[in-house]
């Protein structure tokens, strides 16, 4: 009985609405670049209404039926966003995957991940409507 319970925790996702674990965490961050991730985080959220968020990997993420994107906050400029196919393994790290980008933002690092980097403010408004058409792709690409 306890599986079948966590599997069911597991597949709901979590919001700061509802817990306020990514508001702490902002709060707490000392980072160069912290009004560029409160805004990334603002753009991700507004991308699509299935969208829901934590703190995975250390770091602001989101997720729909799995976890698609976290914010990279070691970038050596500005801030980035690591899209990916969820938490473990699957069958696109072999095969890999065409999601639509017609903007080029997606610097890909392997067949099943991706990364964009914003290098401020300004750069992120500049692809801010591209981005959240991208993350639409992505969400729809999701196993």
């Amino acid at each position: 009985m306890a599986a079948g319970k966590g599997k069911a925790n597991a597949s709901k996702p979590k919001t700061a609405a509802a817990d306020g674990e990514v508001d702490a965490f902002l709060a707490a961050l000392q980072h160069p670049a912290r009004d560029l991730v409160v805004a990334l985080r603002g753009l991700v959220l507004d991308a699509d209404a299935s969208i829901a968020e934590g703190i995975k990997w250390n770091a602001p993420s989101f997720r729909t039926r799995d976890w698609f994107a976290t914010t990279h906050l070691r970038a050596k400029a500005g801030v980035g966003l690591i899209l990916h196919f969820g938490a473990k393994k699957n069958a696109i790290a072999d095969s890999g995957i065409v999601v639509a980008d017609p903007s080029g933002l997606l610097d890909w690092l392997a067949k099943d991940r991706a990364v964009i980097v914003f290098r401020d403010a300004a750069d992120l408004a500049q692809k801010a409507a591209a981005l959240q058409a991208l993350l639409r792709e992505w969400i729809r690409a999701m196993p």
